[in-house]
């Protein structure tokens, strides 16, 4: 059967039988469940217990999940509490039911003896006693996980005692003051401080020795608002109003700018401040150990200049220790190994700071480089090679030794898998610790005697081991999953696909996903799942029984997903693409990569490309729109940062610069909206406290200017995670469903509304 492809923007005979059909929906939805009843023994990533010896995991087997503990000494493998007990807790705690196969823990901590652990459930913190299996919410003032409480509490308001118990800091009249401990007549170390440009009680630290104090001088910037109103709260019938601080790119931030003081001379210590005199962000000021000096991380706004500094405590004399002047940007969030979140700073220092550790790509490779504190020259660089370095995870200082993560070392291997490696601190006897050609996701424990780690592929399933660190022999094998009953079900892993970038040397990697009842012989629209934030890489390297791309191809579509020029975890000329550049999101590499798979391919139509995306995906799947509509028909954009001018300031800045450029104009959603021709769905949460709402219907006013036809969902209530990751999501799966059937088939969608009974009370209610 022939049917007539009507989408606006394109018309095609498309043979679309059996594709987009209600049966093809009703696989759809159940493949989820349908996969995870059939795989078997998936461990996940496991988790130290403070400096103890034990870890634990959360292990899926045939549908049912399990948290398991295990003690790296005696090789003692239990369930991490009784699971039985929990989940009755749990639903007396919150007044729902919950299964002990099946509890709701996304996230849990324990505390340092494994006695207790802290969780959320349906947005309520819960710590739980493992003796006794009792579970009970906490108020808000409550103590509960450890690394939760700071940000709960009040600031600290209590004066800031030396290290020898006789003086108290504070701040008094906007400037730092000083008394005997326990009394109360003050003497004042600084009388420049006001309402405009005022001392911080949280920043004063004390010298180790108590004969000086340090602290910052703060000058207000402008604290930009951006107000909520949530339509439909669930408390009560009117809406509600609020308001939080959301600092935007171009903004006026708050200066601050160091002070040292000599109690002794009760005087202040001039600092001259050309080595930081146009902060994005001052680190909090630490002193050395022997109290010569203090010092402090400076990241100059633009994020191109990033230093350490250390002010002399004698004559307040500033040098920068390191200096990384990129002539793009200096990627400053801190190096977690994180595939989605990855940052490239690490600094360690050794014997208080008469060397320092620190990564850098200034040879064009993310890597690790040993400096002598004392000089400020590089000693030597430590790790080399046409690959990067992903995170430290141990120093020991005594064998001068690292133990580090990093991909792309190894030959013929997909260079976004993590190894993990040790090497000595003057570059030799790098050694491997991970044979596997697989990803692997691995952690010491505290003391560094046991290494336990979990490798996969998209093709195989996870393996769980423990080795030791002294010889790096296997000591146990604790999971290995099974996918035996899982190829049965028609589950199949992703195909990996690589092909040559837009410089024609470059190999950009990406998957590719069937529907389970795939045939060569028909044609496929495909749909592209986009995000291209230069933050990381996206494209998934270790194992899935399922993802809700494998939702979207059952419907009748291939699925893929792609990492392209100007993401992370590659050189640095790959990620400096994005530089001042987030419009360009990777699609002169993406549309190659559509075209290599379409050679090889018959079935794959690249005649019928679609997009979508959340956040910075939700920019790029609009801007394929509006930049490529020669190569993208469709699109449905999430939450998007349409306009970079709109969004949040750390993010924005690190990519597009300071101060504002045309490159904000030129990347605008908003600005190229007029350009609009293919298909396009915007989804935007009324509350989205990440990305401002404001930034999609801004997008809205500028289409409805130029007369052009789109739909638009608002989702009341929601925040970022509109009709994907809330309440909603079911909705807005279905929602994007029918979007791409309609415009990529050019066929109705099966209905789905159905006359559903009020609820109980409601008017109309029997």
């Amino acid at each position: 059967m022939i049917m007539m492809a009507v989408a606006i923007g394109f018309c095609l005979p498309v043979d679309t039988a059996g594709q987009g059909t209600a049966a093809d929906y009703a696989r759809a939805v159940a493949l989820e469940a349908k996969y995870e009843a059939a795989a078997i023994d998936l461990a996940g990533p496991a988790t130290w217990i403070g400096k103890t010896d034990r870890f634990w995991y959360r292990k899926q087997s045939r549908g049912k999940k399990e948290f398991i503990m295990v003690d790296a000494q005696t090789l003692k493998k239990q369930p991490a509490f009784d699971h039985e007990k929990i989940a009755a807790s749990l639903s007396k705690a919150t007044g729902k039911t919950y299964k002990a196969d099946d509890l709701p823990l996304r996230f849990i901590r324990f505390d340092d003896t494994a006695s207790s652990f802290f969780t959320f459930v349906e947005g309520s913190r819960i710590r739980c006693t493992v003796a006794d299996s009792v579970c009970k919410k906490l108020a808000a003032n409550e103590r509960g996980e450890p690394d939760m409480e700071s940000a709960e509490r009040k600031p600290d308001e209590r004066p800031r005692v030396s290290p020898d118990g006789k003086w108290e800091a504070l701040i008094d009249n906007f400037n730092v003051a000083l008394r005997p401990a326990g009394a109360h007549a003050l003497s004042h170390l600084s009388t420049d401080g006001s309402e405009g440009n005022y001392y911080t009680l949280a920043s004063i630290v004390w010298s180790p020795d108590s004969k000086k104090l340090a602290a910052y001088r703060m000058r207000p910037g402008y604290h930009r608002e951006v107000h909520y109103v949530e339509s439909s709260p669930d408390d009560q019938i009117q809406p509600k109003f609020f308001s939080r601080q959301y600092d935007k790119p171009g903004d006026v931030l708050d200066l601050n700018q160091p002070a040292l003081f000599d109690l002794a001379a009760k005087k202040q210590i001039n600092i001259d401040n050309a080595l930081f005199p146009n902060p994005f962000e001052l680190s909090e000021l630490a002193w050395r150990k022997d109290s010569r000096a203090f010092s402090f991380e400076y990241n100059q706004r633009g994020h191109q200049v990033y230093r350490i500094i250390e002010v002399d405590a004698a004559s307040g004399k500033a040098r920068a220790v390191i200096s990384e002047e990129a002539k793009t940007f200096f990627t400053y969030s801190p190096a977690n190994g994180s595939q989605f979140d990855t940052g490239k700073k690490y600094r360690y220092e050794v014997n208080d700071s008469k060397e320092v550790i620190w990564m850098s790509e200034r040879d064009g490779w993310n890597h690790l480089y040993l400096y002598d504190g004392v000089s400020g020259a590089v000693k030597n660089q430590i790790t080399r090679g046409n690959w990067v370095v992903r995170a430290v995870q141990r120093v020991d200082e005594s064998k001068r030794q690292i133990w580090f993560s990093a991909g792309g070392m190894a030959s013929g291997e997909d260079p976004y898998f993590v190894h993990f490696y040790r090497i000595n601190f003057d570059g030799s006897e790098l050694t491997s610790l991970t044979s596997e050609e697989a990803n692997h996701s691995g952690s010491y424990s505290s003391d560094g005697q046991f290494f336990v780690d979990n490798y996969s592929r998209l093709d195989l399933p996870p393996a769980l081991v423990l080795r030791r660190t002294a010889d790096n022999s296997l000591l146990a094998t604790l999971e290995r999953g099974d996918t035996s009953e899982l190829v049965k079900t028609g589950w199949k892993p992703p195909e990996v696909f690589m092909a040559k970038g837009r410089d024609g040397k470059t190999d950009i990697w990406g998957i590719i996903i069937r529907p389970t009842n795939f045939d060569p012989g028909k044609k496929y629209p495909v749909i592209e799942n986009i995000y291209a934030g230069p933050q990381g890489s996206f494209v998934p390297k270790s194992f899935l029984s399922y993802s809700s791309m494998m939702a979207q191809a059952e419907i009748g579509f291939i699925v893929v997903q792609i990492d392209g020029m100007g993401t992370s975890n590659r050189s640095k000329a790959f990620h400096d693409v994005a530089w001042k550049n987030l419009g360009d999101a990777g699609f002169p590499d993406r549309i190659l990569w559509h075209q290599a798979v379409a050679a090889k391919y018959p079935w794959y139509d690249i005649t019928r490309v679609g997009l979508y995306g959340g956040s910075a995906g939700g920019q790029s799947a609009l801007g394929g729109l509006l930049f490529y509509p020669e190569f993208y028909k469709a699109a449905v954009a999430y939450a998007g940062c349409h306009d970079n001018r709109m969004d949040k300031i750390w993010w924005n800045e690190q990519w597009m610069g300071w101060p504002i450029g045309p490159e904000y104009a030129a990347a605008s959603n908003v600005d190229n909206a007029y350009r609009l021709e293919g298909d396009l769905l915007l989804i935007v949460g009324e509350l989205d406290t990440n990305v401002d709402p404001s930034s999609t219907m801004q997008v809205v006013h500028q289409l409805l200017k130029h007369n052009k036809n789109f739909d638009l969902l608002v989702v009341p209530g929601a925040d970022h995670g509109a009709a994907r990751g809330d309440q909603y999501a079911a909705y807005g799966d279905h929602k994007r469903f029918d979007f791409f059937v309609q415009h990529l088939f050019g066929i109705f969608p099966p209905a789905w509304n159905q006359v559903s009974p009020p609820p109980a009370g409601a008017p109309g209610a029997d």
